[in-house]
């Protein structure tokens, strides 16, 4: 037999290829494509897809990153459908950037990227007294953010090289004063209108619909007189609580973690100091801040000699209010608490010593260490509550990471049941009844994403389970519709009321904005017998006393040939037709300067966005996934 195989190799392939190829055609294809769909692309840059899983895992770091910086902030505030599309958006944005930073071979010295980090508030903390960087609470730093230094330093590098192509269009920017003049005159111009709504409720009473008016109504509106879609689903729910149940720890596992977090638990070193301060502003004269240095000078020579006299010259002397009257005492401080000139001449000082002149953005100040307090370290038992939650929480996100994929596969491959997965994870199968596409659902259910995958096809004909859908920080959901009802339309019987308030509506709307369409062409042609209100003046700068279409209406009408008559559809509140008198200049010009700066800054950012919006078409950006619309609720 297998001699034969060995001798026949060629026709053996054959035959597998005949028994192997229909089986794929008629069982794996929908498989496969179901697979391929896991990784589909919600946008394309530059030719490299975004993938929806890259999507997710970017957005739940941006998550836990706004957790961390916000703790009191409910994390679910960050998952609604506007703040994913906010993060696939500077997903795009970071791409977009770095495609061109490449191509346009933008690069950053290393002088430049020592310059930025020098500048960094969280570095400069990092620095010794004697100015040098402390490279263990460095590697701590990044550390916490899963990074080495090499690795911060080339992502920082990247973010430069990436601002760098956009800041020279920004930083080139300028609005010369003959631009912004005529745009700044034309926003803050004033006009006096007169005018006169029509109201829709005005008409209502003069209409009665008849039977046929009302049928015909009903006809044209047919979708809004329905039952809703519904569905009754089961799901089952992964989240943290569950990955915690499987979580042990031991007395060992939380010693290791007090031992590898010990420089994050000790506290700072704090300083208590006293200063003298000799404010002068930095833009003085030279001679200005000359004489209150050699005021300062002589109080300094004063202390040399009588140093117990501190308090009572500063009592004296010193410009600061919060401190003077208590002798300069400042209270403890650790670093990052002061401005850094004051900072470093503080914790390098030794306990008791007074400081030169040392000067800041405020001034001349002479400084007293009057305490230190050392850095200690709290003990293992009044620590330890506190360590078993924090280990206890990473270990159930790593435990979730490994479940979440279990999860992912087991709806996704046994698709005609929740029961395997939830066998498998001992997850509780949760059954809702009568859910419509806006069911007001309890979170975490409440997700757009869940409420598109229980009603597309897929799972309304064919029963299949959804995919797994994350529906908050650490959430998974799976459901399965077990019985649809589809939408059907309600007896005319039943909605009349319904149908006649509707009617109505539309009806006595029509009549008006008919109504102010004749009295703007009647009064054009006889303004004699026009009855508008009393004058008003409008302007853009108070928009919001106005109805916006009135306004734009008034401002753009053309103010050669005044007055001038316009009309203004108000939408639901009518139609306006007002009379413009004259035009009036800007009523405050005081502060047209600071206004010419902002136009400078708007004029700059939109240059920028357009930019920006030009490297979209160059690089050939396509975002696939729908922008949500304000009104969506997450």
């Amino acid at each position: 037999m297998f001699d034969f195989v060995r001798k026949h190799t060629r026709i053996m392939q054959f035959l597998l290829f005949l028994l192997i190829f229909p089986s794929f055609v008629l069982f794996g294809i929908d498989g496969y494509n179901r697979f391929v769909e896991k990784g589909e692309a919600v946008a394309v840059v530059d030719g490299q897809d975004i993938t929806r899983a890259e999507w997710d895992a970017a957005h739940r770091n941006e998550v836990e990153r706004l957790r961390v910086s916000m703790p009191g902030v409910d994390a679910k505030l960050f998952d609604s459908p506007e703040a994913r599309f906010g993060t696939l958006d500077r997903l795009v944005r970071e791409r977009l950037l770095q495609a061109a930073a490449t191509q346009l071979h933008m690069g950053v010295s290393d002088q430049r990227l020592a310059t930025e980090l020098q500048q960094s508030p969280a570095i400069a903390s990092l620095r010794r007294a004697d100015g040098t960087l402390d490279m263990e609470r460095y590697r701590q730093l990044v550390g916490a953010q899963g990074m080495t230094p090499e690795m911060y330093e080339n992502r920082l590098r990247a973010e430069m090289a990436m601002r760098q192509v956009v800041s020279g269009v920004i930083g080139s920017s300028f609005a010369p004063p003959s631009l912004s003049g005529v745009a700044l005159d034309a926003y803050f111009q004033q006009r006096e209108a007169q005018w006169t709504v029509f109201k829709p409720a005005d008409f209502a009473a003069r209409l009665k619909p008849s039977e046929q008016d009302l049928q015909a109504h009903y006809q044209q509106q047919s979708a809004r007189y329905q039952t809703a879609e519904s569905v009754d689903i089961e799901y089952v729910m992964l989240d943290l609580a569950v990955a915690q149940k499987g979580v042990v720890l031991n007395e060992a596992d939380v010693r290791t973690y007090f031992e590898q977090n010990q420089a994050r638990l000790q506290s700072k070193e704090e300083r208590r100091a006293s200063h003298i301060l000799f404010t002068v502003d930095p833009k003085a004269p030279q001679a200005e801040r000359d004489k209150v240095q050699a005021q300062a000078k002589q109080v300094l020579d004063t202390l040399k000699s009588s140093p117990k006299r501190f308090a009572e010259l500063a009592r004296q002397h010193s410009k600061d209010p919060g401190s003077a009257s208590k002798g300069g005492d400042l209270d403890y401080f650790a670093r990052g608490a002061m401005v850094k000139g004051f900072e470093d001449a503080a914790f390098a000082l030794t306990q008791g010593q007074i400081s030169d002149l040392v000067e800041t953005e405020f001034g001349y100040h002479i400084i007293q260490i009057t305490d230190i307090r050392q850095p200690k370290l709290p003990s293992f038992d009044a620590q330890k509550a506190t360590l078993e939650a924090e280990l206890r929480k990473q270990q159930a996100q790593r435990k979730f990471a490994e479940l979440a994929e279990q999860f992912t596969n087991l709806v996704y491959e046994q698709s005609d049941s929740l029961k395997p997965a939830a066998e498998r994870l001992k997850l509780e199968v949760r059954k809702l009844e009568g859910v419509t596409r806006q069911s007001p659902l309890a979170a975490p259910l409440n997700n757009p994403k869940l409420l598109a995958a229980v009603f597309s096809a897929d799972a309304v004909e064919k029963k299949r389970n959804t995919e797994a859908i994350e529906v908050g920080a650490s959430q998974l959901v799976s459901a399965r519709v077990i019985r649809h009802v589809p939408a059907a339309a309600l007896p005319f019987d039943k909605v009349q009321d319904r149908v006649r308030q509707s009617w109505l509506e539309q009806a006595s709307l029509a009549a008006a904005r008919q109504a102010g369409q004749d009295k703007l062409a009647a009064w054009k042609a006889d303004a004699a017998q026009a009855t508008v209100g009393t004058a008003e003046v409008l302007t853009r700068a108070a928009a919001n006393k106005w109805p916006p279409a009135l306004l734009e209406a008034v401002m753009l009408a053309p103010a050669q040939n005044l007055p001038a008559w316009v009309g203004a559809d108000l939408g639901a509140q009518g139609y306006a037709v007002a009379r413009v008198n004259k035009v009036l200049p800007a009523a405050d010009q005081s502060s047209r300067q600071q206004e010419r700066a902002q136009f400078a800054q708007w004029m700059s950012t939109a240059e920028g966005l357009a930019y920006y919006n030009h490297l979209k078409e160059r690089y050939k950006v396509v975002i696939k996934e729908p922008r949500p619309s304000l009104g969506t609720q997450p």
